[in-house]
């Protein structure tokens, strides 16, 4: 039987020869993941289950992001929690306050993920390892209390939708603009529960930082899953940080898909999601009338160096509009590290931004840029849900960081190629 690149990835880790789209199967895992909001609530059910050990203390990452340097006593709690249970089990991947980065671009940094693995994590953004070839998705908190335990999962095996990338991306435009267009093109339900299978000639010409950023959104259009061919590009950038064998799968020439979209990415332009829903898209030169209040430059989608370039090749040498607060948000102490010494951050305090420690901060609401009500922002985040970044009554736009960053100049959403 034909089957796709997750199928394939999720019959040999069932102990398969094939599986296909509904079958129910228990995989085992090589990565459970939680961070400071969910692990808390895995490791509850994981004790009230009386579970006394964990299934490798190798192959579990904590990763203490979303209201780090802690915000208040509630939030120190919940890391002391997590830190605990790391001590306890000497588990190997736990990310604090000095070593710490937003999870989803942190893991791929350190080379926890590679091709060809299924990874778990309590946090729907799990997703965003499907750019190098595994496969990637969120669960619950329970399900990854189980996952700890047991090194196993069970799956409804996904269908798929195909995409089929031509042609390459023009100057300031970005992958988080193709997943807009795409999410914009489908709707936030358009691949529910489906894989969305990224290949074609086209993927060559994006950068691996664009297919993490891509994949990351893949559940905003609903999907379990967001996958993408590997490339001699992913496998350059796995062989500076994964030390261990990894299997490649490619799909079946006549594996069966449920849709099939040709993307011509030269014909992509800047492209912005308006509230309050990621499918809200237009594109940011019709959008040229929206004053804003604040931008963010960061997130697990848009918080790694090249993002970092990109919006400070736009500030160079100016300054934010006056009234816009302009937060900068690296995604890893190894980005802001680079940055440092790359001059961007002194790009950034020059133009009147601050730069947090690496952290999810305002993406959900937590900290480091709550907006007031009737406030509006430029984010490079993932979800522009009414209430998301602070008042029900405020107002977020999606965008990547070359929107964002030419925003802040001037003082209302802008066409970076103007």
């Amino acid at each position: 039987m034909a089957m796709t690149m997750t199928q394939k990835i999720l019959a040999a880790h069932a102990g398969l020869e094939e599986v296909h789209a509904g079958q129910l199967i228990r995989t085992r895992l090589d990565l459970v993941l939680g961070n400071d909001i969910t692990s808390p609530v895995a490791i509850n059910e994981f004790e009230k289950a009386g579970f006394e050990q964990v299934f490798d203390k190798s192959k579990i990452a904590m990763v203490m992001d979303h209201f780090t340097p802690n915000k208040d006593i509630k939030a120190a709690t919940q890391c002391k929690q997590c830190r605990t249970f790391a001590r306890r089990f000497d588990l190997e991947n736990y990310f604090d306050v000095g070593d710490v980065g937003i999870e989803h671009a942190l893991l791929p940094e350190q080379g926890l993920v590679a091709p060809g693995e299924v990874i778990i994590g309590a946090d729907s953004h799990t997703c965003t390892y499907g750019a190098l070839g595994a496969f990637s998705t969120g669960v619950g908190s329970t399900d990854m209390a189980a996952g700890m335990a047991t090194g196993e999962a069970w799956f409804k095996v996904p269908s798929a939708i195909r995409f089929v990338l031509k042609g390459s991306l023009n100057p300031r435009v970005g992958g988080k603009d193709v997943i807009l267009h795409i999410i914009g093109m489908i709707g936030v339900d358009g691949a529910l529960y489906k894989s969305m299978e990224f290949t074609g000639e086209g993927v060559s010409s994006l950068s691996v930082d664009d297919r993490l950023c891509m994949a990351n959104m893949a559940i905003e259009a609903g999907a379990k899953n967001g996958i993408f061919e590997v490339d001699q590009k992913a496998l350059d950038y796995l062989a500076e940080r994964v030390d261990r064998p990894f299997t490649v799968y490619q799909a079946d020439p006549d594996a069966e898909y449920e849709a099939e979209y040709v993307i011509d990415l030269s014909e992509i332009e800047p492209t912005v999601a308006c509230p309050h829903l990621p499918e809200n898209t237009r594109l940011a030169k019709e959008l040229t009338d929206i004053a804003i209040d604040q931008v963010v430059i960061g997130s697990c989608t848009n918080g790694r160096l090249s993002d970092m370039r990109a919006a400070a090749e736009i500030l160079a040498g100016k300054h934010v509009a006056k009234g816009v607060r302009c937060i900068v948000i690296p995604a890893t102490q190894q980005v802001y590290l680079d940055a440092l010494r790359l001059g961007y951050l002194e790009i950034f305090v020059a133009a009147g931004c601050v730069v947090s420690a690496p952290t999810c901060g305002p993406c959900l609401g937590g900290h480091m840029g709550i907006l007031a009500e009737d406030e509006v922002a430029v984010s490079t985040t993932n979800r522009n849900f009414v209430g998301r970044m602070g008042h029900v009554t405020s107002k977020i736009y999606l965008a990547g960081p070359e929107v964002a960053a030419a925003s802040a100049l001037a003082g209302h959403i802008a066409d970076p190629r103007k």
